[in-house]
């Protein structure tokens, strides 16, 4: 078998993975970035054209794909590093959804308030509120919630010391909460649940 033959059944196995893994790529995608998401594919598929010889087994083909877009969001933060949104510290771990909820008892008839109020979002909804987050919170957020990535491989695709992606998904969750919350008062919500 001849080189050009080796390198065009390279190409057409990269392109079956590629098409196959496509539409898991642009949601990640999505729920990393506000905008860009395509260019993001795009660039991740690239690389991932150019690396491909280095792919051990097919089976892994999906993840590895996805740690390559996840690499390039890395490298994506990095260059708008000097322009990070951060949160005070005391202004998100001062909010409590479940206090809140508490407290103002929008469902009044629930028992299981915290499930209930949660159970009034759908997957546009949740999709609003983390691209109201900054990316520093919100990858991770994506990454371990809705991807299932480890802490530690995290840490490891964005480069970043394990304690502050510990410190990022913590911060990041409660932020969603009050967000979440902010959006549910928005869009009346709350008072739609109430009438029910």
């Amino acid at each position: 078998m001849g080189e050009g033959e080796v390198r065009d059944r390279s190409r057409e196995a990269f392109q079956r993975l590629a098409a196959a893994e496509l539409p898991a790529l642009y949601s990640l995608a999505r729920r990393l970035v506000r905008d860009g998401a395509e260019d993001m594919v795009q660039e991740a598929l690239l690389h991932g054209y150019r690396s491909f010889g280095s792919l051990k087994e097919d089976a892994t083909g999906g993840r590895w794909l996805k740690t390559i877009l996840v690499n390039v969001f890395r490298d994506q933060l990095r260059k708008r590093a000097r322009s990070v949104e951060e949160f005070p510290v005391d202004e998100v771990e001062e909010f409590s959804l479940y206090r809140t909820l508490i407290d103002e008892d929008p469902l009044p008839y629930s028992d299981t308030l915290h499930h209930d109020f949660l159970q009034a979002f759908d997957k546009d909804d949740v999709r609003v509120v983390l691209m109201r987050l900054p990316e520093i919170y919100r990858g991770p957020l994506v990454l371990r919630y809705m991807d299932g990535f480890a802490t530690k491989q995290i840490a490891r695709l964005l480069d970043t010391p394990l304690g502050t992606i510990l410190a990022r998904i913590h911060r990041g969750r409660r932020l969603f909460e009050k967000e979440l919350w902010i959006y549910a008062e928005e869009i009346g919500l709350l008072r739609q649940e109430a009438v029910r």
